[in-house]
């Protein structure tokens, strides 16, 4: 039966590989992430049924069909039922649940050891104790930030940001290791109580991690929990030499940090802030305003006219358009901007949205092909060429200031650089600032039209305007 399990772990690992290398491309990711929940699946069920230690099978068969039952059956309610916009909420959410399990395992293990060292004085594994105490640091932290980050996303957690919020957590994080080495080389029963020290001020370190972290800057945030997950759930691994949880948790751990950094690339920030819990400042900064001229406005018919005579059109999408469920409207303008001869594609920001490839996703849930979505740098060369760009509900990406004014907050931040075009036309419901808290200097450009509304009735207006042109 061992032999068995090993090639059900070795299937599982190598589904979890596939699957992961086919999500690198949006036309196969659906598929991929089926082939890894299949691997998923028989390393689950070959646990359950073929595991034996000192020739005892698992058992509790109730318990664990209860909790895979109920899980199944909430996340699938769930999953089906959450709109695009809330898809940062929930995958905050899950992230969040995985990270809490693998503190469990660690603090379910950590009660193992205590017991036996209370019973016979077992011998103590220090590198089990190092498995054990990184589980429960690096779970409880991506936990209790993962719910900050719900709740945040979710509109009923304000951003919180006092002075020396550096040395604060540096010093949570010091206090934690501090105690984690003393338990290493000294545990005993009289001291165990430690442990759960540690894993309450792991918890509270991942509560003033993301506090101060304000709503743009929230992709990165979502990538990192992520990937302190999977390096949780490695741990888990090596606790049980479960071999396909170890490279279940690598592979999510890798990923993780590196999607990290190109989110920290994309928005000229350093790892070193997010990690010390600075990342976006959480107080919104007038540095960066400053007196502007004035805007204009785009009817509906000049709006249609320009689209619809143009040779190429390029569309920005941002949050504005998540929040309008507007994506298939769009699609429908595409389509009908292409009967009429005119080039149509997708200009995609990195960090549009509230979490990694948000804008890919509500997309894709269109049907807009993936051969029209154009990435920052490759978008960056086109707009030159472009004779209208569409902005739908984007602003910080594409504020020209993060190039020209060094005292603006997104200085240095990479964005698109829509005002190349020959025409821009705005699309937000007013003028009110993005998540910087800074005016958008594109908009008084003089290429630049402002067209106010809900992105999904304006561009239903838009298609009714342009059949008629």
């Amino acid at each position: 039966m061992s032999h068995i399990l090993t090639l059900c772990y070795l299937i599982g690992s190598i589904t979890f590989i596939i699957g992961l290398k086919m999500l690198s491309h949006p036309a196969k990711a659906r598929k991929g992430n089926l082939v890894a929940a299949v691997g998923m699946a028989i390393a689950i069920f070959g646990t359950i049924f073929l595991y034996e230690e000192d020739g005892n099978k698992l058992g509790n068969y109730i318990w664990i069909f209860s909790g895979l039952i109920i899980g199944t059956v909430v996340g699938t309610l769930i999953a089906k039922k959450v709109k695009m916009t809330a898809m940062p909420q929930m995958v905050s959410l899950f992230n969040g649940m995985g990270g809490a399990c693998a503190a469990l395992i660690s603090v379910i293990e950590f009660q193992h050891i205590a017991h036996n060292l209370s019973n016979d004085g077992g011998i103590i594994h220090q590198g089990i104790l190092v498995s054990i105490f990184l589980g429960a640091i690096i779970g409880s932290i991506s936990f209790a930030g993962s719910m900050i980050a719900w709740g945040k996303l979710n509109g009923n957690i304000k951003d919180f940001a006092y002075g020396g919020q550096q040395v604060t957590n540096v010093g949570l994080m010091l206090v934690i290791l501090g105690i984690a080495a003393y338990l290493l080389f000294s545990l005993s029963p009289e001291n165990a109580y430690w442990f759960y020290i540690i894993f309450g001020v792991s918890l509270l370190y991942g509560v003033l991690f993301v506090m101060p972290i304000g709503g743009a800057d929230m992709p990165v945030v979502i990538s990192l929990l992520n990937s302190f997950t999977g390096v949780a759930a490695a741990c888990g691994g090596f606790l049980y030499d479960n071999k396909v949880m170890l490279t279940g948790g690598i592979l999510v751990g890798a990923a993780g940090t590196l999607l990290t950094i190109l989110m920290c690339n994309a928005m000229n920030r350093s790892l070193k802030n997010v990690l010390l819990g600075s990342f976006g400042g959480g107080t919104k900064s007038n540095a960066g305003n400053k007196e502007q001229g004035s805007y204009k406005e785009i009817s509906l018919n000049d709006a249609a006219t320009v689209l619809a005579y143009s040779s190429k059109v390029m569309i920005v999408p941002g949050y504005g358009l998540a929040v309008a469920q507007a994506q298939h409207t769009c699609h429908e303008l595409e389509k009908l901007l292409e009967e009429k001869g005119v080039e149509v594609k997708y200009a995609i920001h990195p960090v549009a949205g509230r979490m990694p490839g948000h804008m890919n996703v509500l997309l894709a849930e269109a049907d807009v092909s993936y051969d029209k979505l154009l990435e920052m740098e490759e978008a960056n060369d086109e707009f030159k060429n472009t004779d209208v760009v569409l902005i739908l509900g984007a602003n910080d990406v594409v504020n020209p200031a993060a190039k020209n004014d060094p005292s603006s907050p997104i200085y240095g931040m990479p964005i698109l650089e829509v005002e190349q075009a020959k025409n821009v036309i705005v699309n937000k419901r007013s003028m009110k600032p993005g998540y910087a808290g800074i005016e958008n200097d594109l908009f008084f450009q003089p290429k630049t039209s402002m067209l106010f509304g809900d992105a999904k009735a304006a561009l239903q207006k838009l298609v009714a305007e342009i059949k008629n042109v």
